[in-house]
């Protein structure tokens, strides 16, 4: 054992623990691309690729110090901070038009907490509830999303 590699390196030299934090990363990528996909299908600022690592940021925050035995009352803290510090990056993509009273970028906002959530779930190991919120912003971001525009169409040519 040569403990300058494996203070580097931690958990590296342990297979089951590498196949957790890999496993891990690789489905909060996944879960953050379907959520950035619909995004990015509606030409908004955050897409694909910004979701993706917003979920492995996350997952990764709360995933190493599990991994590393921090004790509950700590994780929340770490999860208190990344709540609040993902509200920034999401602030990033509203944008309020000067006289027209409109504000855009909620939604995308939106998708970047919830993809922060998501990762973090993952993060914790509670991978169907992750995949159950996904299935629900699908439905909202698709579903939802077509009623909309359609009740918007109607509006303007009414039948």
């Amino acid at each position: 054992m040569n403990p300058v590699r494996d203070e580097i390196f931690w958990g590296a030299g342990d297979l089951a623990h590498v196949k957790v934090l890999v496993g891990r990363l690789l489905v909060a990528a996944l879960l953050g691309a379907f959520v950035g996909f619909e995004r990015e299908e509606e030409n908004k600022p955050a897409g694909v690729r910004t979701h993706m690592l917003v979920a492995i940021g996350s997952a990764l925050f709360v995933l190493a110090p599990v991994l590393a035995g921090i004790e509950l009352a700590n994780l929340a803290r770490v999860i208190q901070g990344l709540t609040i510090g993902i509200g920034f990056l999401g602030g990033g993509v509203i944008i309020k038009r000067e006289g027209q009273n409109q504000i855009m970028g909620l939604t995308t906002a939106a998708t970047i907490w919830l993809t922060a959530a998501i990762g973090m779930a993952v993060g914790l190991g509670a991978l169907w509830a992750a995949v159950c919120v996904v299935c629900l912003a699908w439905i909202v971001l698709y579903g939802i999303g077509r009623l909309e525009k359609r009740a918007a169409r109607n509006k303007i040519h009414p039948d």
